[in-house]
């Protein structure tokens, strides 16, 4: 049995975690111990009542997560085994799901382990790893998950160097090699996917209720404005429901092609929408004075970004950007606004879209929102794992 290291920490913190909190805060350990990445951890109150089990790993503001309030629980094969059996379990509908075949199966916490996600495209798994501690536990999660589900290939992400950054490595862990892209499907739309290229794989599977409402609801003969675009899946998205016509703009060179790509594996012409390659800053200035305007614009830019030009926080920035999409929004056009950073509320949110349009002096109206999707389950007592904020607005 591994060597358990108890730590102290403060009366507030402690009767956060008592109701489930499990995000073990560095400003709130008193225990001054060295400690290594992966070590067990038996966390007490400053009585020295036991709250809970985890482990050693920084992660953010943390140094690792409580994973059970079972004082005699051991942190093993077995115990994985019967975390990710049960979050299998939570998913069965989405594994019968013909015309959906990628998905979250284990999202973190939400799922009983902190730091630790893992992807199903088309019979491969992706483990993505948020701190060296983590993966101290990776044989033992591998075992786990051979043990649970069958697959093609698992493949890893490593999130740990510096502030979150990628580890640039072979991704490949066991099972046979995919040949890329692999094609799958998200509500019958097809999605060309790079597990083997850095650490991003060509979707964002969080925003899949999002993209579907754009195409059911907002496309039809509409001209859609998608900034931030990535690989430009909203924007197909929007033209498979009928848009008019598209704009994908993002900074990234390689959005291009990755764009392009998307487009020809949905069977879409792509020479007939508009992919650019530019600040999105910029683009706004540049549609303004070209006197362009959209019946769609989607807003879904990075937590923090940073380019020549521009420094964009969305903590800070928000407004701002939203007054740029207010300015070429035509009238009752719609913003589909979104954001993924964890650090403010939905509250302060609609904040943010209320100050924007009070600023451009329009009026609006919410029509809808969304947060995570069904696969991204959370934790009640970790407000900051349901990051996910997506408000459409109405421009009146």
């Amino acid at each position: 049995m591994a060597d358990v290291t108890t730590i102290k920490v403060k009366k507030q913190t402690a009767e956060k975690m008592k109701k489930g909190f499990p995000l073990i805060e560095k400003a709130a350990v008193l225990t001054n111990i060295e400690m290594e990445e992966g070590s067990i951890l038996s966390v007490t109150d400053e009585a020295g009542v036991f709250i809970g089990k985890g482990y050693y790993g920084k992660q953010n503001k943390g140094i690792g997560w409580i994973l059970t309030n079972n004082q005699s629980e051991s942190i093993d094969r077995l115990f994985f085994v019967n975390r990710l059996q049960a979050a299998i379990n939570r998913r069965r509908s989405f594994y019968q799901d013909a015309e959906t075949t990628t998905f979250r199966v284990f999202n973190g916490e939400g799922d009983g382990v902190g730091g630790l996600t893992i992807d199903y495209y088309d019979g491969y798994y992706v483990c993505t790893w948020y701190s060296e501690g983590i993966y101290h536990f990776r044989r033992d999660i591998y075992e786990a998950l051979k043990e649970v589900v069958s697959f093609k290939g698992v493949y890893e992400k490593k999130r740990f160097a510096g502030k979150g950054q990628y580890v640039e490595d072979d991704d490949f862990v066991m099972g046979e090699r995919g040949e890329f892209p692999l094609l799958v499907k998200e509500n019958g739309m097809n999605v060309a996917i790079y597990l083997n290229d850095g650490p991003m794989v060509g979707v964002f599977l969080d925003q899949r209720d999002v993209r579907k409402k754009i195409r059911d609801t907002y496309a039809k003969g509409k001209n859609v404005l998608n900034t931030f675009s990535y690989t430009g899946a909203f924007s197909v998205a929007a033209a498979l429901g009928g848009a008019k016509h598209t704009t994908s703009v993002d900074l990234a060179k390689r959005s291009l092609a990755k764009t392009i790509e998307q487009f020809s594996v949905n069977s879409i012409d792509y020479e007939a929408q508009d992919i650019i390659v530019m600040d999105v800053f910029q683009y706004f200035k540049f549609a303004k004075k070209k006197e362009k305007s959209f019946d769609v614009v989607i807003l879904d830019p990075p937590s923090f970004a940073r380019s020549k030009k521009h420094t964009f926080s969305a903590a800070k920035d928000y407004t701002g950007l939203l007054q740029e999409a207010i300015a070429i929004t035509r009238k009752n056009g719609v913003i589909v606004a979104s954001t993924n950073c964890s650090t403010f509320s939905m509250e302060k949110f609609h904040g943010f879209i209320k100050d924007a349009f009070k600023k451009e002096k329009s009026s609006y109206e919410i029509v809808e929102e969304y947060s995570l999707p069904d696969d991204f389950r959370t934790s009640k007592s970790y407000r900051e794992g349901d990051y996910l904020k997506v408000v459409f607005v109405k421009v009146k």
